[in-house]
């Protein structure tokens, strides 16, 4: 059996910028969005790229489950240490939340 080897891809595939490709790798796609004054870029996460970790989500303060599709937010001049994990319907409803986190009886106090 002969090695593979490398062919292009195609016209228009040497342009691709790494952005693109953190958007494929991911399963989702990134956008930009004001709040609270600031530009925040968003990236949304497929299930199938959120395997193997959980996260905690700042709006609801519950765990974001291994395999959930969900949001990730960061200010737009932050580092890579600023990104959140948020619940897709928890960083739609941002602005309608108060800052007092409530919790049911049974949740962990994280």
């Amino acid at each position: 059996m002969s090695p593979r080897r490398n062919r292009p891809k195609g016209p228009g595939s040497a342009g691709r910028s790494a952005e693109d490709d953190a958007a494929s790798r991911y399963g989702g796609w990134q956008a930009t969005e004001s709040w609270r004054g600031e530009e925040w870029s968003v990236r949304h996460v497929a299930g199938a790229s959120a395997a193997g970790k959980t996260y905690r989500c700042p709006g609801c303060d519950q765990v974001i489950a291994s395999g959930v599709p969900h949001v990730v937010a960061w200010p737009e001049h932050a580092g890579v240490d600023d990104r959140r994990h948020w619940h897709k319907a928890c960083w739609n409803a941002k602005d309608r939340r108060t800052t007092r986190v409530q919790r049911s009886r049974n949740a962990p106090r994280f």
